[in-house]
């Protein structure tokens, strides 16, 4: 069922101009949690596929929720590596179309288990001004922007425009020359960093809370995949006890997330 939100929602302070309407469908306690927004390519290459979907899974796992924009390509590889009911849908329609097609049943699944949003009513088809507005919302959501594969003149350069206006820091795959110029582009200028790192990356955001709510520092550390010694040297039998529950498993001596 499609809803208005009736309350402030801060992150769209950013944005030029405050939405006239927002409506959604799923859960908007969503809204509430630390948020990346992640966009690229509809056609990235197989090494932005495997990372995104590994940064998008392990953020997930850190307590982030993931938005992004319910396309083919980075968005649909984001939203299903964070799950459904850790993700966040910024539609370019309105809520009745579930576009693109091809993505309906994951719509579907984000609709009852997460989150779609959208500043456009129903029956408003896929225009094409509507997506740099949704792209706009889309960046406003997250703390950062993560731009997983971008050509010099793609649209996605549009939501890096608005990542610079609203002073948020742009993180970017390192790709070889010749691949993802925009996002070298943007290296070369200093407007975007890498990530080198991808547990190092997740754990400046983690937010791994215990069935009470609380941050948990011990899976914050387990993020860094440490060895079995140092995790025994710093938190003794918390590591057993971590493992009989299930939580972390020991591989090869490191210790590493389920």
């Amino acid at each position: 069922m499609i809803q208005t939100i009736d309350f402030h929602i801060p992150q769209c302070d950013s944005m030029k101009k405050y939405p006239d309407e927002l409506f959604y469908i799923g859960n908007t306690a969503l809204l509430q949690k630390p948020k990346i927004s992640i966009v690229g390519s509809r056609s990235p290459n197989q090494y932005s596929r495997n990372l995104i979907q590994e940064i998008s899974a392990k953020l997930s796992q850190a307590g982030v929720c993931i938005v992004s924009g319910g396309a083919i390509g980075i968005d649909t590889l984001a939203h299903k590596a964070a799950g459904a009911n850790n993700t966040i849908m910024v539609a370019g329609t309105g809520l009745d179309k579930r576009y693109p097609t091809i993505n309906k049943n994951m719509i579907l699944d984000i609709e009852k288990n997460g989150l779609v949003i959208s500043q456009f009513k129903a029956d408003v088809p896929s225009f094409k001004y509507n997506f740099p507005l949704r792209n706009e919302l889309l960046v406003a959501l997250g703390e950062v922007l993560i731009v997983a594969y971008a050509d010099i003149n793609s649209g996605t350069m549009r939501s890096i425009e608005y990542a610079i206006k609203m002073k948020k820091d742009i993180y970017v795959l390192p790709h070889r020359l010749g691949e993802s110029d925009g996002t070298n582009a943007l290296l070369q200028k200093g407007i975007a960093k890498a990530i080198f790192d991808i547990n190092e990356f997740v754990s400046k955001f983690s937010q791994i809370q215990n069935e009470d709510g609380i941050i948990d520092e011990f899976l914050q550390y387990c993020q860094n995949a440490p060895t079995y010694d140092e995790a025994i040297g710093k938190y003794g039998a918390k590591v057993f006890e971590y493992e009989l529950m299930g939580k972390i498993d020991i591989q090869n001596g490191i210790v590493i997330l389920n």
